[in-house]
């Protein structure tokens, strides 16, 4: 017995493992279970569990006492093995009875499948032609066919809830027809569906499996490789399951009991979820597979194969073991105690993408690759040899993450310098050794630290563009941090360390080799003075650069040489001395008492006394010669009217004599 382990979900194999020859006396049987743990593991829970030639149906009567295989299909019309319809290869069918042949007959073209309506004891038979042959038991004669739109039939089935017959087509269709009325009632286009983005098809797909569930749920699967999960009242499916292996489906089952959907082609067969299409497990038999069947009632799961001996699968968690071998529950829980490896532990997860950067996708489908969710698994040893192929510089890519795996282990064991942005390196560290010492108080006193700077993304930007790089030599910063020159002394001793330390990790990871520095720096402890002292030395020094700025500024006048330059003057504009600007710049720089008595002296002021007490200054505001010029000009013109003006007292009116006017 063989065990294999997927998404947790353990499956025992009762039908591989070697087998004794029955010649074996008892004691060489029990010594080779002794030394072979194989031998002893193995379980023969059916004798001679195969057939005499390969099968490509199994099913269980309904009863669970018997297991029948065929060449082509048949179906049981009874609980037990008493009635069964046999169709061959031949075109003909045999009908059989519990004590052996009873009849047999043909249909006009050769059956792929077919399907009993027990309401109306009618058999639909389906095959190589476009209708669908109608065989009644009860009066024992061919009904009239029904006529399809498809060239040739693959699949069938019928729900047993409301007698809803379907048949899969070679268009990649799916007719319903009612039986009452003998009308198609729908029509579902299957292989436009299949077809997603990430599907690719060779070929049209073909509708190879049918099966309904309950009054509503219907599950159809393509040649190539999808599984089309239906309701029956929309013409879009809920769910489109892609094997991967691009090979027809061979068996399509539901369970109930954890709302499973069971498909299966000629590789593997796939458990999911058929309301989220979640895979559940799935299993892979050592030979290729032509039908699976459920046992009912139970997690036993039995297989047809492309060789006469058959499968038995137990799944623990899909039920109980059937009521003839409950002693695999009590076997299954021993073998807990020794868990086995895994299949899948030699094998290397790859995807789609993965396939073609190797150049293997012309294997797929072949038994190089698994399915398995949205990819495939492959032997790790011939993972390694195509990627060595594909990739001959692997090992050296290796090699090197190894060895920088190895350095950054020994980079853990030095001591951990800090990582400094590149602006404001010395800003950084001061702040990283205040908030170091915030923590060493903090931690002595239980206080709530505050946030540190560097860690708010607010003054990221001062760490990262260089425009706000602090200028150390400017004025301001001197005289307001004058203790920053000596203690900046030691950080700038830090900062050559840091930069040190980040030019050894860079020769490292170029060279991919290096040794450990167990060196450490040891700062001077000099004495610092007072913050007075300090300041007057800081003045001192300002005044020093401001002398040697003068000086430098004397020296560069006295080597220049002047050179005359000529103004213009505009027309109508006088030439004024630049003594008045001078005399006006005397004025300016006097206090303003002065320049009030000079502007009294002159006339353009007078201060006076108010009733109440205050002052009141009266300013005569200073004319410019434009100005002047204007009001002579003005006083000119006036006077001259004056003189020209006349007398108008003649053109009074005089009192007239008569009668007055009313």
């Amino acid at each position: 017995m063989q065990v294999s382990s997927l998404n947790e979900v353990k499956i025992y194999s009762l039908s591989c493992g070697k087998s004794l020859p029955e010649w074996l006396s008892d004691r060489k049987k029990r010594a080779l279970q002794k030394k072979d743990v194989d031998v002893r593991r193995r379980i023969e829970l059916i004798q001679d569990f195969e057939m005499p030639t390969v099968c490509t149906t199994i099913k269980v009567s309904k009863d669970g006492q018997y297991i029948l295989a065929t060449v082509v299909t048949f179906e049981i019309l009874s609980d037990d093995y008493s009635k069964i319809v046999f169709l061959h290869n031949d075109r003909y069918i045999e009908f059989h009875s519990q004590s052996g042949f009873y009849y047999k007959t043909r249909i006009p073209k050769f059956g792929r499948d077919f399907s009993y309506h027990y309401p109306s004891c009618d058999l639909y038979f389906v095959g190589a032609s476009s209708e669908v042959y109608r065989l009644n038991l009860e009066q024992g004669r061919y009904l009239n066919p029904l006529q399809t739109d498809a060239a040739e039939n693959n699949v069938c089935d019928i729900n047993s809830m409301h007698g809803l017959f379907a048949t899969g087509t070679i268009e990649g269709r799916v007719e319903c027809w009612d039986p009452r009325t003998r009308r198609r009632v729908g029509v579902l286009d299957c292989a436009l569906s299949s077809v997603t983005a990430d599907s690719e098809i060779s070929s049209l797909p073909t509708i190879s499996a049918l099966k309904f569930h309950g009054a509503l749920t219907m599950a159809v699967g393509t040649s190539t490789g999808q599984v089309l999960l239906y309701d029956l009242r929309s013409d879009k499916p809920l769910l489109v399951k892609d094997h991967q292996y691009g090979l027809p489906i061979k068996s399509v089952h539901f369970q109930d009991s954890l709302d499973l959907v069971l498909s299966a082609d000629s590789r593997i067969i796939k458990m999911w979820n058929k309301n989220s299409g979640k895979i559940f497990t799935s299993l892979e038999p050592e030979h290729d597979l032509n039908d699976v069947c459920l046992y009912p009632n139970s997690g036993m799961l039995l297989t047809a194969n492309e060789t006469p001996k058959m499968g038995i699968y137990y799944i623990p968690v899909l039920g109980p073991a059937p009521r003839w071998c409950s002693f695999l529950d009590n076997l299954t829980e021993e073998l807990e105690e020794n868990p086995e490896s895994t299949v899948y532990d030699d094998y290397k997860f790859v995807t789609k993408k993965d396939l073609e950067n190797l150049g293997l996708t012309h294997l797929i489908g072949s038994p190089f690759l698994r399915a398995y969710m949205h990819g495939f698994f492959m032997d790790i040893r011939l993972y390694h040899k195509v990627k060595l192929m594909v990739n001959p510089f692997a090992y050296e890519e290796y090699r090197k993450d190894r060895i920088r795996q190895k350095i950054e282990e020994t980079r853990a064991q030095r001591v951990q310098l800090k990582k400094l942005p590149k602006v404001n390196k010395e800003l950084a560290l001061k702040l990283i050794e205040e908030e170091e010492e915030k923590q060493k108080s903090t931690w002595k006193k239980k206080v709530k630290s505050l946030p540190n700077i560097l860690t708010d993304d607010r003054f990221k930007v001062m760490f990262e563009n260089p425009d706000f790089q602090v200028d150390e030599e400017s004025e301001e910063f001197r005289l307001l941090n004058p203790l920053v020159s000596k203690i900046s002394e030691k950080r700038k001793k830090k900062l050559r360390l840091l930069e040190q330390q980040e030019l050894r990790e860079k020769e490292e990871e170029e060279e991919l080799e290096g040794k450990p520095s167990d060196a450490e720096s040891s700062e001077s402890s000099d004495d610092e003075k007072d913050w007075v002292d300090e300041v007057r030395k800081q003045r001192r020094l300002l005044r020093q650069e401001e002398k040697a700025q003068r000086q430098e500024r004397l020296r560069e006048d006295r080597q220049t040489v002047l050179q005359p330059q000529f103004y213009e003057i505009k027309a109508g504009e006088e030439f004024r001395s630049f003594r008045d600007s001078a005399a006006k710049q005397r004025l300016m720089n006097k206090t303003l008492e002065d320049r009030l008595k000079l502007e009294a002296k002159n006339g353009t002021l007078s201060v006076s006394d108010t009733t109440v007490g205050s002052k009141q200054l009266t300013f005569t505001l200073k004319r410019s010669e434009q100005q002047k010029k204007q009001q002579e000009a003005e006083k000119l013109h006036r006077q001259e009217r004056k003189k020209l003006r006349r007398s108008a007292g003649h053109l009074r009116s005089r009192h007239r004599r008569g009668r007055p006017f009313h």
